[in-house]
């Protein structure tokens, strides 16, 4: 598809966006969620363009010793290497200072060759007090004053730096979680053109909400950033107050940067059916739609799988609904091209580790970011539960990966509790922790796996991606029903539940019996004793979950309803509508 006709450009706004493995500015599931956006708004031949930091130390690098306490060091690399350098320079104030922005560009090519480009944005300049020239160090560093320093190059410089790009005029932009909410504080000064805050009218302010999409990505008090109005007002500087003032911007007494998206949004979304659910009792006051995540599918497939498709499905890369038609794939071909992505993750564990796996014994594969409502270590609630059955019943291999946010210590210790059930457990199960779970270690992962645990406190997942990439790669899901596994576990057909069904938190302590009860009685015996049924489910993964829960058609669903909605569309945007 090439890019239609229009007059509209679309400017995605994320804290963090998963480029390549090799430009670490990105932390988990927000940054990969979107890179796939943007790879699959390439694909579709949208006219996007996207604003971040460009986090000259990264994230961390993620050091594990042997009792799996994590120590972290500078993820450090060359943006000259990867990204071509702008000219235009903006600047902005913080804390009373004046701060120069430039800017990188990295460009997105779908696969028509359409291209979406990404401005990084750097305060890294000689000119910059030396304070200031740390602001694009650290994605999710330092302290609060830091991060609010950062989210104002984020959201007021972004806006600026894409008017000296020169892409204004009929602008749709998408805040992708509160972090870039600042953004429309700076659209606001764009619209008053020199006037003062106190000129703000009510079409002033409706100017900005015309133009403003807001994506809601979590229920978990951490991701909503809150800042004192005091340490606001001071890094603001009286002008930006001023206009925050006008905006009605504060929340008692604070700087809720989810509030002042909300606010802003004409149209705002939750990532999930369940997470919608949650978000509106969480902001009753504002109407609240939802556009259910997904995954870039040419990225997250394997190289086994991609093989496979394109010699059954050679439409699929083009239109993701095709891969409906992998219920055709004879079951052969699926464990045949599962076993080369199984025999690719075994090797990367030999390689890092030095130990060698078995390829014929079930593994489980969980990877994400180590907190603890996401509840790791489930699986080893009852160690000696888990040595019977896998002895009764059949052996079994798990392979962790995540990374603890530096500060926090529960997250850590979460870790540390895994290596302890490992070693209890080392005559009888096999567990591996992985260090360092990034873009490539995730592809290996969620395609080498057998099955993709997953099994956060509900209701707090708001989506979870990665068992959208296992299914792609037909892995099947052993998940807790939240977050996108609400809507695509079919029982038995594309994996399995653990628990019930429930919108309110339920006993903990329940989902652990059932975990269990699904290994011994149900998982286990059909991996072992009917090979082919095991495959069914596998192939069942791909045509039900993969052929759906894509960023092809998420990206869609935010053309045809956030974007550009019905009531809104002229005849050049009609077009975009119908991606």
């Amino acid at each position: 598809m090439t890019a239609p006709a229009h007059d509209s450009t679309i400017a995605y706004f994320s804290m963090e966006i998963c480029l390549e493995q090799a430009i670490p500015t990105y932390s988990g599931g927000l940054g990969v969620l979107a890179g796939d956006t943007l790879r699959s708004a390439a694909d579709l031949g949208l006219p996007m363009v996207a604003v971040t930091l460009v986090y000259h130390k990264g994230y961390f690098q993620q050091h594990l010793d042997a009792t799996g306490g994590q120590t972290e060091s500078p993820r450090a690399w060359r943006p000259a290497e990867v990204l071509t350098p702008l000219a235009p320079t903006v600047t902005v104030e913080v804390a009373g200072r004046t701060v120069q922005v430039r800017a990188w560009r990295y460009t997105i090519r779908g696969v028509t060759g359409h291209e979406i480009p990404v401005y990084l944005l750097d305060t890294a300049l000689a000119e910059n007090d030396p304070y200031d020239q740390t602001l694009t160090d650290i994605l999710y560093g330092g302290d609060n004053h830091y991060r609010l320093c950062q989210e104002v190059v984020l959201g007021v410089g972004g806006a600026a730096m894409l008017r000296a790009l020169g892409i204004d005029g009929d602008v749709r932009y998408h805040i992708n979680e509160g972090h870039a909410a600042l953004l429309t504080v700076g659209l606001l000064e764009i619209q008053l053109d020199g006037r003062a805050a106190w000129d703000v009218t009510p079409v002033d302010l409706q100017a900005v909400r015309r133009q403003t999409v807001f994506t809601t990505h979590t229920p978990v008090p951490a991701g909503h950033d809150k800042f004192p109005a005091e340490m606001a007002r001071q890094i603001l500087g009286p002008e930006l107050s001023e206009l925050l003032d006008a905006m009605d911007g504060w929340e008692n007494g604070a700087l809720n940067m989810t509030h002042l998206a909300l606010r802003f949004a004409r149209f705002t979304n939750a990532v999930a059916m369940r997470h919608q659910e949650v978000s509106q009792v969480m902001f009753p006051g504002y109407p609240i739609a939802s556009i259910t995540n997904g995954v870039h599918a040419g990225t997250w497939t394997s190289a086994a799988f991609q093989e496979l498709f394109d010699r059954h499905i050679p439409e699929w890369r083009r239109d993701n609904q095709y891969l409906r038609y992998a219920i055709t794939i004879p079951l052969d071909e699926i464990r045949e091209a599962h076993a080369k992505a199984k025999a690719a993750l075994i090797g990367e564990v030999q390689r890092r580790t030095g130990i060698a796996l078995d390829p014929k014994v079930l593994t489980i594969g969980f990877a994400r970011r180590a907190t603890p409502y996401k509840r790791a270590d489930l699986i080893f609630t009852d160690v000696e539960r888990l040595r019977t059955l896998t002895r009764n019943t059949g052996p079994l291999q798990i392979i962790f990966g995540g990374k603890a946010h530096p500060h926090d210590e529960w997250g850590k210790d979460l870790i540390r509790r895994i290596f302890t059930a490992a070693t209890q457990l080392h005559d009888a199960v096999r567990v591996i922790y992985l260090e360092n779970y990034e873009m490539d270690l995730g592809h290996l992962m969620t395609s080498g796996a057998d099955v993709w645990l997953n099994n956060p406190l509900r209701p707090l997942e708001a989506s979870g991606t990665s068992g959208m990439k296992a299914a792609l790669n037909g892995v099947p899901s052993l998940s807790v029903l939240d977050g996108w596994w609400v809507e695509g576990c079919v029982e038995g057909t594309t994996g399995w539940a653990i628990g019930a069904d429930a919108k309110s938190p339920q006993d903990a302590a329940a989902d652990s019996p059932d975990l269990y009860y699904k290994l011994e009685r149900v998982i286990l015996p059909m991996f072992y004793g009917l090979p082919y049924s095991y495959a069914q489910v596998m192939r069942n993964a791909i045509a039900l979950n993969g052929s759906y829960f894509n960023t092809q058609r998420m990206v869609t669903q935010y053309v045809q309803n956030a974007y550009f909605p019905p009531q809104e569309r002229t005849a050049s945007t009609e077009a975009m509508a119908t991606v």
